[in-house]
């Protein structure tokens, strides 16, 4: 069970992907409740799932704490 919230926050990100307010708030609060490890894995996919979501490119900032 432990992957189930980083499974769960991809789910949430790519339904709010449609909105970068939406997807920015959602991926604040993401950050904020996973553990470190999680993280890393959440900035590996989101490089992938951003590439041709060139109004998404800005939230890379906020993993690269």
């Amino acid at each position: 069970m432990p992957r189930a919230m980083l499974d769960y926050t991809k789910t949430v990100l790519q339904k709010v992907s449609f909105d970068t307010k939406l997807f920015t708030k959602e991926l604040k609060k993401a950050i904020s409740r996973l553990l470190p490890n999680e993280i890393e894995e959440l900035k590996i996919w989101l490089k992938q799932f951003i590439i041709d979501k060139p109004e998404l490119q800005a939230t890379l900032v906020l993993v690269r704490v």
